[in-house]
């Protein structure tokens, strides 16, 4: 018994001496976090702390790093400047105040607390300006003097083999990467935080400023105000129609006397159709035939993979970066779990790894045979200089032979679309060139030259597996050319008919989301990180409205264009623009110091806001016409236009010494126009309001009553009878068309109804859609019937 209780005894002892300890480690572990920035080393734990930004990507890596690491996520930002005030000290430098972003103490807290714990730390965030920008706030958070080593991660693709290489290859953060991202940060707030007031006091209150935004809305107006001062020019073609072995082709009226003809009314073609009329054949007179290979495009960049997904898919910039941040982070494809799909997806670069390029040769060996493929891997070089974020592949799949069709059971629908156009892009850009042969046959007699030309696909090399999108005004590919027969030099070829037909000059053509990142890009404006905001940054502020694909600025952005080029017009314009991304990229290759840049702007920046003239500005933004005969109804002075903090207003000239008089401006409101719709809340007569986003029904009684209600199509609901009218999303603005008894009613369409009758149900009401392959048709909204649109009677043919 005396054993036992001594053996009991000492086993007390020890557990209690344990609990000691326990109790010791864990006032260690509270009293850590205040240590790590003090002098007091903190001991390494056992396990290595990787920081990303995202739980998906966190996933991914987590799976090929196995359990000797913990992979944390950020969720993006973790500091920035504040949100109340401007946060930058210009007399000190443009020293900037970082403070935590509200909601992300906790984060911050629980990636302190896990880096005491790691005998190493290291950061990978994405490879690219802003990811080395929050990989730095990081690790001013949690490095600590004697604590554990701090190194940055780059991964260009998120595979086993990518992701293990590179924690080998850890290296340090590029301190002048996140100077040259500090610089734009703080010069995008010091031109937000100046420019803005500017616009509130002369347009209105709480819209803002942004300096590559208004650049790219700059772009959008200027182009508006040349479809409105376009003046069409009539002009006048004519084709003859031939046939040979039962294929017809046409041949156009090329030269007349030798030069292009000019054919400008109706009396003049006629004039050349009666020198015609004895024409019964056209004798050819010269046949040219020459092979010609397409070369298919280079791998995708963030530009042309946002330009093309436009075009292919319909999707909007913003929502295809989306979708490939969710390839590049990781998707779960079954028995191998979470994997990378693509590479990153920010690049400005063409380049391709060989190794990428010789998995596609094997692939496309294997699936299509050696016909297919070049003699040599295709590495496409980068015609343009070295940029910020050139250091990368062109976007590509990380594994050429994971095939779109064999993961889509993984896949979102969305995620889908866009994987197989990367993959299809990437095998493509390795394929074969297509050829053509191509023919041009002329038909010269008297004063006039004809010409046929056409081309027939001899091989479909990469087009076998990717075509190149095109939008209406880039014309129309080589494969898409008219086949001609074969013909000899001095064969007469019968003529069906010759033809004049009238045209008219077009206007240039609105921006769509595909040019428009297009010429960003081509302009030098903005970077592969910032083309998605820059394009959905119009929209959300409602300074452009998205209709059919196509860009429409609205009054407001007009009025914040005026004012800002106004005030401003060495700061908002497209070189200065494009001159300050060659200067971020400078600071980034060290050739130039972020706060002399940024002193060089500011002063001269500082004058303009300064020596801005609010009246003048008003009158820019606003009809003030009215103000020549208007008079204060107090002392019958005359009204000025002020600027004030809440927006501009009208003021007696006697204001504020001996009359108080002020009213708000709205001489830029249109009037309400009458309707016969009646308000369904009061039972008076509707008008026509204009409102941020366009027109909208309204109660003659406002304010009395605020009945309002959608603009009708004039098409009713197929569910209930209710009036179809257009309606918006509140995310984006875009424009749909909803029934007006929603949400007891959910019919929806989002292409515009017109009023024409389905010939097989009868119902009249139709959506009106189009598609390069078939043109203008309509939908039946009621039984799904599609017919096409009978097209504008053509001038009558003349057979001679």
């Amino acid at each position: 018994m005396a054993k036992a209780k001594t053996a009991k005894s000492k086993t007390t002892t020890k557990r209690a001496a344990k609990t000691v300890k326990a109790t010791r480690a864990t006032k260690a572990r509270k009293t850590a976090p205040e240590d790590l920035d003090g002098d007091q080393p903190s001991e390494p734990g056992s396990t290595s702390l990787v920081i990303v930004e995202s739980p998906a990507k966190a996933k991914t890596i987590g799976k090929y790093l196995g359990r000797a690491y913990k992979v944390r996520a950020t969720i993006g930002h973790v500091r920035d400047l504040p949100e109340k005030k401007m946060g930058i000290d210009i007399e000190n430098g443009f020293q900037p105040e970082y403070v935590t972003i509200p909601g992300k103490e906790k984060t911050v807290a629980e990636l302190k607390s896990a880096a005491r714990d790691s005998r190493e730390i290291f950061l990978a965030t994405d490879p690219d300006r802003e990811g080395e920008a929050i990989a730095w706030h990081v690790a001013q958070q949690i490095k600590s003097k004697n604590g554990a080593p701090v190194r940055r991660v780059l991964f260009h693709e998120i595979t086993r083999d990518a992701v293990q290489l590179a924690i080998a290859n850890a290296g340090q953060i590029d301190e002048r990467k996140v100077e040259a991202q500090q610089a734009r940060r703080v010069l995008d707030r010091l031109v937000g935080y100046k420019a803005s007031p500017v616009l509130w006091k002369t347009v209105k209150k709480g819209i803002s400023a942004g300096r590559v935004q208004t650049v790219a809305l700059r772009l959008l107006v200027e182009r508006e105000r040349e479809i409105r001062a376009f003046k069409p020019v009539e002009y006048w073609t004519v084709e003859a129609l031939l046939e040979k072995s039962g294929q017809e082709f046409t041949a156009r009226l090329q030269e007349i006397d030798g030069k292009k003809p000019v054919i400008s009314s109706e009396k003049e073609a006629a004039a050349i159709l009666d020198a015609l009329k004895a024409r019964k054949t056209l004798q050819v007179t010269e046949v040219k035939r020459r092979e010609r290979r397409k070369n298919p495009a280079a791998p995708f960049t963030t530009s042309t993979l946002q330009q093309d997904a436009a075009k292919k898919l319909g999707f909007g910039s913003k929502r295809t970066m989306r979708l490939a941040q969710d390839l590049y982070e990781g998707i779960d494809i079954g028995e191998e779990g979470s994997v990378g799909l693509i590479t990153y997806m920010r690049t400005d670069s063409t380049r391709i790894a060989p190794s990428a390029a010789d998995q596609a040769r094997d692939y496309i060996r294997m699936m299509y045979g050696k016909e297919y493929l070049p003699d040599a891997p295709r590495l496409y070089s980068d015609s343009k200089s070295k940029n910020a974020q050139d250091a990368h592949e062109a976007i590509r799949p990380t594994d050429p032979t994971r095939r779109p069709e064999l993961i889509r059971r993984y896949l979102k629908e969305d995620q889908y679309k866009l994987y197989e156009l990367i993959w299809q892009r990437f095998m493509a850009s390795q394929m074969t060139p297509a050829v053509f042969d191509t023919t041009t046959i002329d038909f010269e007699f008297d004063r006039f030259l004809f010409r046929a030309t056409g081309s027939v696909m001899k091989f479909d090399g990469y087009q076998r597996l990717y075509k190149e999108s095109r939008e209406a005004e880039e014309g129309k590919p080589l494969e898409e050319e008219q086949g001609l027969p074969p013909v000899q030099k001095g064969e007469e070829i019968p003529v069906k008919s010759i033809t004049p037909s009238q045209h008219f000059t077009e206007p240039p053509p609105r921006y769509s989301e595909a040019s428009l990142v297009k010429e960003l890009e081509r302009l030098g404006i903005g970077r592969p990180s910032t083309y998605a905001s820059i394009v959905s940054t119009l929209v959300d502020r409602r300074y452009a409205m998205l209709e059919q694909r196509r860009f429409f600025p609205t009054q407001l952005g007009e009025q914040v264009e005026k004012v800002m080029v106004k005030s401003f017009p060495d700061v908002f314009n497209v070189r200065f623009t494009s001159n300050m991304e060659g200067d971020l990229d400078k600071i980034e290759e060290g050739d130039v110091n972020w706060r002399k840049m940024l002193k060089d702007f500011y002063g001269p920046f500082a004058e303009s806001v300064k020596g801005a003239d609010i009246e003048a500005l008003i009158g820019e933004a606003h009809d003030l016409s009215s103000l020549a005969t208007d008079r204060c109804p107090d002392c019958g002075g005359k009204l000025q236009p002020r600027g004030g903090f809440f927006g501009p207003f009208l003021a007696c000239e006697n204001h504020p010494k001996t009359c108080k008089f002020t009213r708000p401006l709205r001489g830029d409101r249109k009037p309400a126009q009458p309707t016969n719709e009646i308000c369904h809340e009061c039972g008076a007569p509707m008008v026509i309001r204009h409102g941020r986003s366009g027109e909208f029904l309204g109660c003659s009684k406002f304010p009395k009553c605020r009945g309002t209600r959608s603009m009708p199509t004039g098409v009713k609901c197929p569910k209930d009878g209710g009036d179809i009218a257009v309606r918006r999303s509140k995310k984006r603005g875009k424009a749909f068309y909803g029934c007006s008894n929603y949400p007891n009613c959910d019919f929806v369409v989002w292409d515009k109804p017109v009023a024409e009758t389905c010939p097989e149900c009868g119902y009249v009401g139709a959506e009106a859609k189009f598609t390069k392959a078939r043109g203008d048709y309509r939908r039946c909204i009621k039984c799904a019937n599609e017919w096409d649109v009978v097209p504008a009677p053509e001038p009558e043919a003349v057979a001679v």
